[in-house]
């Protein structure tokens, strides 16, 4: 899985197109780095950035992001009508794809402390990050501006985290920290009437609505008297889900109410819980739900998340391929309700790649052709993965027709675990085709390394045990999965559908041609190993393998003609 982090700078200044330019080119130079939006305003005199990549290649872009903005932009000079204290007002990560909260801490105290020790830029950590908690929200850091920053410095219940208790003229200070992906949603109602969505969304939100002694002559909850504590305080009653803010609004565009949603945590309050409630209360009310829309971007997880739901209250099996899960999630949301859902632009994971999407002919045939020419790789080793790989979409398509069989109703939830499985060890798969290419090259480089010294023959014979090391790993973990295919080919064999018998004897014969194959690259590979203590562990590794594989598959086969058969 692929190391994700976003990064969302706020850089003072929305006025000067050269000035932002400049900052943005910088980042762009960051090898990795995916800059997705530039978002400027002229009111606000302030520029959203918004880029994705690695963890240590982010990193480095946020620093020089910070960095020429401190040295192109002036704060003693700055007007906007945005909330501001620094050149670059505050920089979050946002963990994205195979990267913890925790990691994304610690990378914000790396780059909070490189932008203190090496720009002498006063950095204070929030949200996540913070060390306080009341440094946890931005508000309460930013009060007072940069105008009262030196105030602020001076005081030592507010020393910065990071770098000097000294104004930095031109940059002010800036704001770091870990926070949730947020999501920008908005619910479509067939009205015009923005009460209604108002009401809505008190109900939805996390804040919920102040109490009011209802009105007799209306059933509208927003009309009545508030209802007050002593002190003068409306008395509160909390919404539905955690960590939502929303509110009503009209929109001319589109002739109709939006609530507008912000999801703060979409692990804790899902899309599609807060989606199905605002079904639920517009149906109370006599109006109706026509559809959603998505501001910005939005994690794949929180759309597979959606699909999956769905899919299960269809009833059908949540073992199909990812873009199947995509397609009933957008359609489930009415995400395609008032402009088109490019899955490309709107889906972060694949934004960074937008070419990670796009359609294929059913057969590779570059992949095909480049096989079969003169060159060493792809050669087995992708070979074997890519049996595998067919073992295991042949093991989904069984688990995913025996789960719509309706006289096999008890072996669904088995079926959905294989059939999830299945997928995954068919993704998993496809990537090691193409990283046993990969392994192959790293060794081709270190062998072409210099040796016209000790230290260059020292320096080559480490990067040639490492690359055969690696050219060995990649080969095993093709062999060990196609073990899983194999075992649950058996699974399927015993409890499939007995009409697709053959098939899930089909995904063991082409797993087992992946196992061996991929042992062979790995034997063949060990020979250039000088560490001993490891060849012997790897072919221990290899051997049991095989012998596993070899006797499952044979029961397998068995079975499978003997269904056949009768």
């Amino acid at each position: 899985m692929t190391k994700l982090i976003e990064c969302v700078p706020n850089f003072s200044e929305g006025r000067d197109s050269e000035k932002i330019n400049l900052i943005v080119d910088h980042i762009n130079q960051i090898d990795l780095i995916t800059v997705l939006d530039v978002d400027p305003g002229e009111d606000t005199n302030r520029t959203v950035v918004t880029l994705v990549g690695p963890p240590d290649a982010i990193a480095e872009a946020a620093f020089q992001g910070i960095k020429i903005a401190s040295e192109v932009l002036d704060m003693s000079k700055h007007t906007g009508t945005h909330p501001r204290m620094g050149a670059t007002d505050v920089c979050p990560f946002i963990p994205i794809n195979g990267v913890s909260e925790e990691e994304c801490i610690e990378l914000s105290e790396q780059v909070g402390k490189r932008v203190g020790d090496e720009l002498k830029i006063p950095v204070y950590l929030y949200e996540r990050s913070a060390k306080e908690k009341k440094r946890k929200k931005l508000p309460d850091i930013r009060k007072g501006e940069y105008e009262g920053l030196s105030d602020k410095l001076a005081d030592p219940d507010w020393k910065p985290d990071y770098g000097p208790s000294k104004l930095h003229i031109k940059g002010g200070a800036t704001v770091i920290g870990c926070r949730d992906f947020l999501i920008a949603y908005n619910i479509n109602l067939n009205t015009r009437d923005h009460r209604l969505a108002t009401d809505i969304a008190f109900e939805l939100r996390e804040a919920g609505r102040s109490k009011r002694i209802p009105n007799p002559n209306s059933k509208n909850l927003l009309d009545g008297d508030i209802v007050r504590h002593d002190n003068g305080k409306p008395v509160k009653v909390p919404g539905i889900f955690k960590d939502i803010k929303a509110i009503g609004w009209y929109v001319e565009s589109f002739k109709r109410a939006q609530i507008s949603i912000n999801f703060n945590n979409y692990k804790v309050s899902t899309i599609h819980d807060v989606f199905d409630e605002a079904c639920r209360l517009a149906n109370e009310r006599g109006i109706r739900v026509t559809g959603s829309e998505l501001v910005g971007l939005i994690p794949l997880e929180a759309v597979l998340m959606a699909g999956n739901y769905y899919l299960k209250k269809q009833n059908r099996s949540i073992g199909v391929p990812v873009k199947d899960i995509i397609e009933c999630a957008v359609q489930s949301l009415g995400l395609n309700d008032v402009a088109p859902f490019n899955i490309n632009e709107k889906i972060i994971d694949y934004a960074v790649n937008k070419d990670s999407q796009n359609e294929k002919t059913m057969i590779d045939t570059d992949f095909l052709n480049e096989l079969s020419t003169n060159s060493p790789a792809p050669g087995g080793g992708s070979v074997a993965a890519l049996a595998g790989s067919l073992g295991a979409a042949l093991s989904s398509m069984v688990a995913a027709l025996t789960h719509e069989k309706k006289d096999m109703l008890e072996n669904k939830p088995l079926m959905d675990e294989i059939g999830v499985e299945a997928q995954e060890l068919k993704d998993r798969l496809a990537i090691l085709v193409e990283e046993d290419t990969q392994a192959f090259n790293k060794v081709i480089e270190a062998n072409r390394l210099p040796v016209t010294t000790d230290e260059e023959k020292s320096i080559k014979k480490e990067n040639l045990e490492n690359a055969n090391k690696y050219a060995i790993q990649i080969p095993l973990e093709t062999a060990q999965k196609c073990l899983r295919v194999i075992e649950l080919s058996e699974l399927l064999v015993i409890n499939g559908n007995p009409n697709s018998v053959s098939d899930a004897g089909v995904a063991a014969e082409v797993a087992l041609a992946g196992l061996r194959g991929a042992c062979m690259n790995v034997m063949i590979n060990l020979s250039a190993v000088e560490d001993k203590i490891y060849c012997e562990s790897i072919q221990e590794q290899v051997d049991s393998f095989i012998n596993s594989g070899e006797a499952i598959h044979k029961k397998v086969f068995e079975k499978t003609i003997a269904i056949i058969k009768s």
